[in-house]
């Protein structure tokens, strides 16, 4: 359970996908602005995440690797990602129409996200069996949650704030996403510490 625990908190806080790895930074630009899309744009990206480990690790593992057919795991695993996508998709449109109003083209743009591709991919390079890679999936997608709902508060608060003309805007933005990003590198040493 130590090796878990190692996994999940190495993804939410020392590997984090979008501040140490710098994948889905796409989201996590366009859907900061508001803190309730960054929300729901955090729940459908772990969802995704976390249903895709669940289906592309058997699938590599009892079919494509078998079977040699390791070179179709990206298109495999890009179809898994979409098939997840659109079921979220088709449920928040349903259910939660102001949310998909404000996520707009960001919500089917997960299947694209790099994040989600790379999570069921780095679990198949860092040869993590199953619950290790649900592991790595859930730590992922609360690592993406914490990094996007903390610059969505950082976010409000700069679009209050008196800045000068030359910074307001993508500037800004960009700024505060670098400070974001260092503040999570002294995580580094914290998780192995405290697990040993």
């Amino acid at each position: 359970m130590k090796e878990m625990m190692i996994i999940l908190f190495s993804a939410i806080l020392v590997e984090n996908f979008v501040l140490n790895k710098f994948m889905g930074i796409c989201p996590f630009i366009g859907v900061s602005k508001k803190m309730s899309s960054a929300i729901g744009m955090s729940a459908a990206v772990t969802f995704v995440m976390v249903m895709a480990t669940a289906l592309t690790h058997p699938i590599f593992t009892y079919v494509l690797e078998p079977f040699e057919l390791n070179y179709l795991k990206v298109v495999v695993f890009i179809l898994i990602i979409a098939l997840f996508v659109q079921l979220v998709e088709i449920i928040v449109k349903k259910y939660a129409k102001p949310l998909y109003n404000s996520l707009g083209v960001y919500l089917p743009l997960i299947t694209t996200n790099c994040a989600v591709l790379g999570v069921t991919i780095l679990n198949i390079d860092n040869s993590y069996n199953f619950l290790e890679s649900m592991f790595n999936a859930l730590g992922a997608g609360l690592g993406f949650a914490l990094a996007l709902i903390i610059f969505a508060g950082v976010r409000e608060r700069i679009d209050t704030s008196d800045l000068p003309k030359a910074f307001k805007g993508i500037p800004a933005t960009l700024i505060a996403a670098s400070i974001v990003s260092v503040t999570f590198v002294g995580f580094g040493g914290i998780v192995e510490g405290i697990f040993k």
